[in-house]
């Protein structure tokens, strides 16, 4: 038996919120690596939306530790 809903997508894409939310000078939360525009339209986005959000934001994370890398 399958984990997956009945109509065979994934699961629903979960909020990256860590709850370590603090906005850089560039409107990004550097708790998650969402954009302000991002986490505004989290509530009305669709699922293909918040998945592109998510890989946005890991993206976005993925940078700046490479920014503050010696």
């Amino acid at each position: 038996m399958s984990s997956e809903p009945a109509s065979g997508n994934a699961a629903p894409q979960a909020s990256p919120c860590r709850r370590q939310c603090c906005l850089d000078d560039g409107d990004v939360c550097l708790g998650c690596g969402r954009s302000l525009q991002d986490i505004l339209d989290w509530g009305a986005a669709d699922d293909a939306r918040r998945r592109q959000i998510c890989r946005d934001a890991e993206q976005r994370l993925r940078q700046r530790q490479r920014k503050a890398a010696p």
